[in-house]
């Protein structure tokens, strides 16, 4: 037995069809449950080739740090910079809360040493455990921190135009 059931309406994907129309880019501010992280040598590089090839625009950046990309709702990615990573397994996010973390990060230690990094605060205001998977995948939980309007992260935030609550 199967405890299925169809959820269309949570998606943003238009049924198919010869005359269907994409959805519209989407710019509204939501919790996010799923990303992609990628790692790039060059951010400017990167964001250009997701915006102008794959169509995706800029939501939001922390110069130097992190660029937001969105295309539809639900289709997020995180560049983020570092070493040039070829070979390297891709990076995928997933959301869970703060209480969390510390399980997570010792069960996959106890599964295989040397896994895991973390728990580390990030400058938009998560703490994350990074896992490398057995095979290869790098896998972020990330876990949001009770959002402080007088703090650094909701400073930064502000001054890349998303106002948080007051």
């Amino acid at each position: 037995m199967t405890e299925t059931f169809p959820a269309f309406s949570l998606s943003p994907v238009p049924q198919p069809g010869p005359e269907v129309a994409p959805p519209e880019l989407f710019r509204g501010i939501y919790g996010m449950p799923m990303f992609v992280t990628l790692t790039t040598a060059d951010l400017d590089a990167s964001t250009r080739f997701w915006t102008e090839g794959l169509g995706f625009f800029e939501f939001y950046a922390l110069p130097g740090q992190v660029v937001h990309l969105r295309r539809w709702a639900f289709q997020d990615v995180l560049l983020v910079p570092g070493e040039d990573t070829s070979g390297a397994g891709p990076g995928v996010t997933f959301a869970c809360v703060l209480s969390q973390l510390d399980e997570i990060a010792a069960a996959c230690e106890r599964l295989a040493p040397g896994s895991v990094t973390g728990p580390a605060p990030t400058p938009w205001n998560t703490t994350d455990v990074t896992v490398t998977t057995p095979e290869g995948a790098r896998v972020i939980m990330t876990a949001a921190r009770v959002y402080d309007p007088d703090s650094h992260e909701a400073q930064q935030l502000r001054e890349g135009g998303i106002d948080g609550p007051r």
